[in-house]
């Protein structure tokens, strides 16, 4: 039997539920189901305190307000799908504050969902699940190496099969553009938004061309783009916008795709590229969600095509930037040009090699499972 993890969030929402409601976004299967039941005193196969919206008998009970009273804690999971959800929680909030809390899950942004309405400001503390990452589940070589060929979403990593992951790939995509997007968002052309779906890993790493991708679809411009922000908010893909300085001509609006599930990327640079988007993602996430800074991830280009992968920003100043190679290969020749040319502290260019160099005071050449062993890298 594969290990379970304790998830890295479950300490930090355990603790915030006696303050505030908590609300639990991530990915379609990321384990957030997992992560709640097991906050639930004594949660075995069914209990009571647990309410899933997709569950026919649960929906009754959750318009009813049917749960058990000797319950201090309520799990509401993809309560979003409720057209009223947003009234029907803040009651409950406001009702029952001092003798129950509330955790309220979903497989999209809750905090995009909450926009509009009555307002729930002070109400709620916001988490966001990612996937297992290196230091989750044990930084080693061989975890990485199963990471990397397996990607971070429990299932298909604890699994370890190739087949599997090929099948859950495909089943994966299917429930989330014929249930979850149907239910969210007003779609007509399902066919056409799964087959973007599917295409976006082939678009992985490259500045995205709206214009090029509606082209290749035949849909418009502006349907293209609205697709694409609704599956960002379903966290099946994210964007990462360029990073400007006044000392270089950094391009201005040319955006960067990844998949939040890196192992639907084939081609074994741009998956690893894209396994350290998702790593510095779940970074800016934590230090958001429970430290509560502003946090933000970039990437360096400039119109002579010069290019450092990511840069992290903690309240708008730069932290540091991160160039991907899949091999130890010698030193980008980027890197030492925007050093001279901006602010930023530290350069790391990580790979899956050996190599361990400090080139400067602020370059390295390092591991990724070495960068990875950073402070507060989750």
């Amino acid at each position: 039997m594969s290990k379970i993890f304790t998830r890295y969030l479950s300490a930090k929402i355990k603790e915030d539920l006696k303050d505030r409601m908590v609300f639990l976004g991530g990915p379609r299967q990321v384990g957030k189901t997992t992560l709640s039941q097991a906050l639930i005193h004594k949660y075995k196969d069914e209990h009571p305190a647990y309410l899933n919206w997709d569950d026919p008998i649960h929906q009754k009970k959750i318009k009813n307000k049917e749960w058990p009273r000797t319950e201090k804690l309520i799990v509401l999971d993809e309560i979003l799908k409720f057209k009223n959800w947003r009234n029907l929680v803040k009651g409950l909030y406001d009702t029952l504050k001092n003798t129950h809390s509330f955790l309220i899950t979903g497989s999209a942004r809750l905090d995009h969902f909450c926009k509009g309405g009555d307002s729930m400001i002070g109400r709620y503390y916001y988490y966001r699940l990612h996937p297992y990452t290196l230091n989750e589940v044990g930084n080693s070589k061989s975890n990485l190496q199963r990471l990397f060929d397996f990607g971070g979403f429990p299932e298909s990593f604890h699994k370890k099969d190739e087949k599997f992951l090929r099948r859950w790939h495909l089943e994966r995509v299917n429930k989330l553009i014929r249930t979850d997007l149907r239910d969210l968002a007003n779609v007509s052309d399902i066919g056409k938004i799964q087959l973007l779906a599917e295409e976006l890993p082939r678009r992985v790493g490259s500045p995205l061309s709206f214009k090029s991708l509606a082209e290749d679809l035949q849909i418009d411009f502006k349907t293209c783009k609205r697709w694409i922000q609704i599956l960002d908010s379903l966290y099946y893909s994210f964007l990462v916008s360029p990073y400007g300085s006044p000392k270089i001509r950094a391009v201005k609006k040319e955006q960067k795709l990844y998949m939040w599930d890196f192992s639907q990327v084939e081609e074994p640079g741009i998956r690893f590229e894209n396994m350290v988007a998702c790593q510095l993602l779940k970074y800016c996430h934590y230090l958001e969600d429970v430290e509560g800074f502003k946090m933000e991830l970039r990437y360096i280009r400039d119109t002579d095509k010069r290019e450092v992968d990511f840069v992290v920003l903690k309240n708008l100043k730069p932290l540091f930037a991160v160039e991907c190679k899949f091999s130890d290969k010698a030193l980008s020749r980027s890197i030492p040009y925007f050093a001279e040319r901006t602010e930023i502290p530290m350069f790391y260019q990580v790979h899956l090699g050996n190599m361990n160099s400090q080139i400067s005071d602020r370059i390295s050449i390092l591991p990724f499972e070495e960068f990875c062993k950073l402070e507060q890298m989750i």
